[in-house]
């Protein structure tokens, strides 16, 4: 009788440990029953949050029993709740999907591989913009799915520069060192600061690094590259140029980058396209906008008129429930819907990085407020000639070194000792 007992007791430890769901990454990937609804982390309500609805509402048309969650936070509330997840070892209260940007990607892909789903045979990588392929995958993975494209260009007033004694084809192929005389011009002329910084981000850097296929790491997005780094060097001496030519409106935040633009303080901004929709913000400045490509690099033989600030992907969290759902979702909308970014540029000027949707009709619409200029076409053409670059795991981190060695270079260090101690530094605080 003992021995019966034994035996059923047994029996039940083993049927309840089969039922239990041990399989835990298979049931969470998909493996098991289908997933009734996945959340989604995204951040800006008019651009990214607003491309996740119409991508939604796609989709639900052919899969109305999928409830899709998105949910709105701070791009640096998402960061850190990702973190706070991913250190805690458990995939509870993290999304199905999350958008990270391209320069955060590399840290989280190289930390927690085993987190994100791996979409290499879900999407065709090779439809989306080659630069964007770099940030998105690991060790021949392919993990994100491109989203948005950060393609840069020059923004500039045309009735200012005219008044300077500029035209649209003076603009054209230039170098940095073309764009100061410019902006001297414009001074001299009309009293405008050229361009709006904040010194606290380099972001203009990053912009004159990428034209010359360079970054702060060496190719294996590891190893800090800085003092032996031609094209960082010429862009630290440019942006001095920039300084010491008296041309540039210093910002704070925000608010003041857009505000310098809307109320004519400045003549120019280099930047992304996302930053079209803040310049229309100002209806009265309708027609007295262009866009003009990126100045290149004097001294850098490779240096092209292309270049990038910014831009974000799509990622898949491997073990939160829905996994397939989420892989499936993103696959047919983001991943492959050509239609789908045609309404994402008409309705919210997103331009994203699926080539196959560049050759359609929204992208070669005229645009009154830019002068009838086609510059979502002239966007999708550049974003083709943006050199591939490696941003690794620590762009804000040499960052951060790099913006104090500037402000020691404007106040007169050499600019080796300036490039010598930054590399001390990364080499010191990252490895």
């Amino acid at each position: 009788m003992k021995k019966m007992w034994v035996l059923m007791l047994v029996t039940v430890l083993l049927l309840s440990a089969c039922s239990s769901g041990g399989g835990g990454k298979e049931a969470a990937s998909g493996g098991g029953e289908k997933a009734k609804e996945i959340t989604i982390w995204a951040w800006d309500k008019a651009f990214n949050v607003a491309a996740l609805e119409q991508a939604k509402a796609i989709y639900q048309k052919e899969n109305p029993d999928l409830k899709i969650n998105i949910i709105e936070n701070a791009q640096d509330a998402i960061i850190q709740k990702l973190n706070t997840g991913l250190n805690s070892g458990t995939s509870s209260g993290l999304p199905n999907v999350v958008l990270i940007e391209d320069y955060r990607a590399q840290s989280f892909l190289s930390a927690y591989p085993d987190a994100f789903k791996d979409l290499s045979s879900t999407i065709k990588a090779s439809d989306f913009a080659e630069y964007k392929i770099g940030p998105t995958s690991y060790e021949g993975k392919q993990y994100g799915i491109p989203f948005d494209s950060g393609v840069a260009g020059l923004y500039y007033r045309t009735d200012l520069l005219e008044e300077a004694g500029y035209k649209a084809a003076d603009l054209q192929d230039i170098t940095w060192d073309d764009y100061i005389k410019i902006g001297e011009a414009v001074k001299a002329k009309t009293g405008k600061e050229l361009l709006s910084l904040d010194p606290n981000d380099l972001g203009i850097i990053r912009m004159m690094i990428q034209t010359a296929g360079k970054w702060y790491t060496a190719e294996d997005g590891k190893t800090p590259d800085l003092n032996n780094n031609p094209a960082l060097k010429e862009a630290f001496e440019t942006y001095k140029k920039m300084m010491d030519a008296n041309i540039v409106k210093l910002h704070s935040d925000w608010s003041q980058f857009v505000a310098n633009a809307n109320n004519g303080a400045v003549a120019t901004i280099p930047t992304g396209n996302w930053f079209s929709p803040s310049v229309r913000q100002e209806a009265s400045q309708s027609g007295k906008w262009a866009v003009a490509p990126m100045p290149k690099m004097a001294g850098q033989a490779n240096s092209v008129h292309a270049s990038n600030l910014g831009g974000s992907s799509w990622y898949i969290m491997n073990d939160v429930p829905g996994a397939d759902q989420a892989a499936d979702f993103m696959a047919k909308t983001f991943g492959s819907d050509k239609e789908l970014y045609q309404e994402l540029l008409t309705k919210i000027g997103a331009i994203g990085t699926y080539t196959p949707a560049v050759d359609g009709d929204a992208y070669n619409k005229p645009d009154e407020f830019f002068g009838g200029q086609k510059i979502f076409a002239d966007f999708a053409n550049w974003t083709k000639e943006i050199p591939k670059v490696n941003y690794g795991s620590n762009t804000y981190a040499i960052e951060d070194i790099l913006v104090v060695e500037m402000q020691a270079y404007l106040n007169g260090k050499s600019i080796d000792d300036v490039l010598n101690d930054a590399q001390k530094q990364a080499e010191a605080q990252l490895n």
